[in-house]
């Protein structure tokens, strides 16, 4: 007999906040844009949806994020791969739990909301190997704020070994369930100050809107 869990996977969180930031400056993840750092907001937001979260971490991230008495409150996975990116962070989490599917968020995206994840968990497809978001205008698909089901577990370790570190060309070459977001703005990307900046005023305006 076939389980449901098997057909329908369980889900699980990862936020993804192992960048290096370069362009930004200072650490992305540690950005409080909604009252406390964005990678804890954006797993306080998972917790609604999924099984468990974790924080995905470079390991060189780990002692100051354990001084953090925040960071007590929440599931740390430091990468098993270096320097590859998010494809790390994601086939780390795969290696921790490879018969869960997993919900993953790059701490880059502030506008992302509860209604966001909660159209994706909504629209997830299991018998595809990932539901993803479609980038407004284009047919190209956001890797990182997508479900990423237990069949892409093989598919990454093959691209690693191949030194093919595109979790997007990974999405583009396979058979995946695309979705146009609910609200455009959740699939804002913040690499820069300037950029920082622009998102700092659609939040203000956001919270002034009764």
């Amino acid at each position: 007999m076939i389980s449901n869990d098997t057909i329908h996977p369980r889900l699980n969180g990862l936020v993804l906040s192992g960048g290096r930031s370069q362009r930004m400056g200072r650490a992305k993840e540690a950005i409080k844009w909604h009252g406390k750092q964005q990678r804890y907001h954006l797993a306080d937001l998972l917790h609604a949806y999924c099984e468990k979260v974790y924080i995905s971490c470079r390991p060189e991230q780990m002692p100051e994020m354990m001084a953090d008495a925040a960071a007590c409150s929440y599931e740390l996975l430091p990468d098993n791969y270096s320097d590859i990116g998010p494809m790390g962070g994601i086939l780390t989490a795969f290696d921790a739990h490879p018969e869960r599917a997993w919900l993953v968020i790059a701490c880059d995206l502030p506008l992302v909301d509860r209604a966001a994840i909660a159209y994706l968990v909504q629209q997830r497809d299991p018998s595809q190997i990932a539901t993803a978001f479609t980038e407004p205008g284009s047919q190209f698909l956001e890797p990182l704020f997508a479900i990423w089901e237990p069949a892409t577990y093989p598919l990454l370790q093959q691209m690693v070994a191949a030194h093919k570190l595109s979790p997007r060309q990974l999405l583009m070459q396979q058979q995946v369930t695309g979705i146009a977001a609910p609200d455009e703005k959740v699939l804002t990307n913040v690499n820069t100050p300037a950029e920082a900046s622009r998102v700092k005023a659609i939040i203000a305006n956001q919270i002034q809107v009764p």
